[in-house]
């Protein structure tokens, strides 16, 4: 009989010990640590896999052969976008997000569309029987002949399967729950997942076939199981949004193949998820007009210009420490934001409550957004509203100057577009491009300018 020991692994990092931790040692997270059981009698083979161990002299970096990769358009241009201009053959990509944000609707409807380009797929879901898989294909309207579906979760016969239809693309639904009948552990497990993710990656990179992951994630947002995961894979991809919002947001953490700095933004329906192609649209669509606190801003995300706007709000406060909130920003910057504005505009907002919101639930990470902001909370602060057709964008400094920005044509070419007037920017960003006629251009260097302009 096989000898069988306990061991407590880590569910973040995969440190191992004897005995149960309060902290894990290798990653310092608290209660990660899980129980599995180990069979000591079993090995499995993982990265031990022939695969892996195929003796290969070194050469020189000048002499190896280079080639593009080949990508297969999806038909989805979102999909497209973020994943750096299409599927790439062999690769392995990872789709984390929140229960019921659309992860299965959005895979499931790439796979008919990659079947009308007469390519084979193999869907195989081991949380949903193949009649309900069938309902939602029919409510989709993603039925093809070339689409096949397997509700399995053994790792064995998820192989067979492969052998058998041979696809050209594969998707699990999801990993934690396929196991491998060798390793003893529950499935979902720190072991199986790693083991199951490895035999995975081995099939996509022999056979080259496309596969697809999809990943549970913990309450707080990231990706279930050990860290591991989203080394081992070629591309990480996290399905964003608010469940009481229609529109859904697909945002690339990790990609070998492309940038990571683009996002896909969807809008979820009866028949699915549909292609925003103008998200300026979606995101100004329920702007108030001729309200204090309230701008536009001209962001970038990836190589896409979008506008969004942006509330604050900075009320009297009725706590001994005022309080600062913010929804789609980094907190840090905006506290930053306030002190330069106290410090450099004498506005007094130690006694304010200061609150500032995106509109939308999209979040903005780039510095492109200080101008906006500052000129947001003076405007509420002052109860002034800025005028309706404005857009703003620039990084504020602590000395309260307005620094340049990258692609500032493209962001004024966006206001254009959408029908706004003017454009107040740094003036080091309007050198070395042309200025389009319909709409005019206002250089500020300091925050100090962009207020008096802003808000005459």
């Amino acid at each position: 009989m096989a000898k069988v020991k306990t061991k407590f692994q880590c569910t973040e990092c995969g440190y191992e010990s004897a005995k149960w931790l309060g902290k894990c040692p290798g990653c310092q997270a608290w209660n990660s640590m899980v129980e599995e059981i180990e069979n000591t009698a079993v090995k499995t083979q993982g990265m031990n896999a022939p695969i892996f161990q195929s003796k290969e002299k070194a050469q020189s970096i000048i002499n190896i052969e280079s080639d593009k990769e080949p990508r297969i358009l999806t038909g989805i241009g979102e999909l497209n976008r973020v994943l750096g201009g299409g599927i790439v053959p062999g690769s392995l990509v990872l789709v984390g997000g929140d229960p019921g944000i659309g992860k299965s609707t959005l895979l499931l409807q790439t796979s008919h569309a990659l079947t009308v380009q007469g390519l084979r797929v193999l869907y195989i879901s081991g949380e949903e029987s193949v009649r309900q898989t069938k309902l939602r294909a029919d409510r989709l309207g993603a039925l093809s002949a070339e689409l096949y579906v397997l509700c399995e979760t053994n790792m064995e016969s998820i192989e067979e399967a492969i052998e058998q239809i041979q696809p050209q693309f594969l998707v699990i639904d999801s990993i934690q729950t396929v196991y491998m009948p060798e390793v003893t552990s529950a499935p979902g497990s720190v072991t199986q997942v790693r083991e199951c993710t490895t035999r995975f990656m081995r099939i996509a990179k022999i056979r080259g076939i496309a596969t697809v992951l999809v990943g549970h994630v913990t309450k707080e947002g990231a990706i279930a199981g050990p860290r591991m995961l989203e080394h081992m894979v070629d591309c990480v991809l996290y399905f964003e949004g608010e469940r009481h919002h229609t529109y859904r947001l697909l945002r690339a953490v990790k990609n070998r193949f492309g940038s990571t700095n683009e996002i896909g933004i969807f809008e979820m329906g009866e028949i699915g998820l549909s292609e925003v192609e103008n998200p300026s649209e979606l995101f100004l669509s329920e702007r108030p007009l001729g309200v204090a606190g309230s701008t536009v801003v001209a962001s970038m995300e990836g190589t896409r210009p979008i506008l969004v706007e942006l509330q604050a709000l900075v009320a009297s406060t009725h706590f001994p420490s005022p309080r600062r909130m913010c929804t789609g920003m980094d907190h840090q910057r905006m506290a930053l934001i306030i002190a330069v504005l106290e410090k450099r505009m004498g506005m007094f907002l130690q006694n304010q409550d200061a609150y500032v919101n995106i509109a939308g639930g999209v979040k903005l990470d780039e510095p492109a957004i200080d101008l906006a902001v500052a000129i947001s909370i003076a405007s509420s602060f002052r109860d002034i509203p800025t005028k309706p057709f404005d857009v703003f964008f620039g990084e504020v400094g602590l000395t309260g100057e307005v620094r340049g920005v990258s692609r500032a044509e493209m962001r004024v070419k966006e206001a254009a577009k959408l029908g706004f007037r003017r454009v107040i920017m740094p003036e080091k960003s309007m050198k070395g491009w042309k200025h389009p006629k319909d709409i005019q251009i206002v250089g500020v260097s300091t925050v100090a300018d962009a207020l008096s302009v802003a808000l005459d």
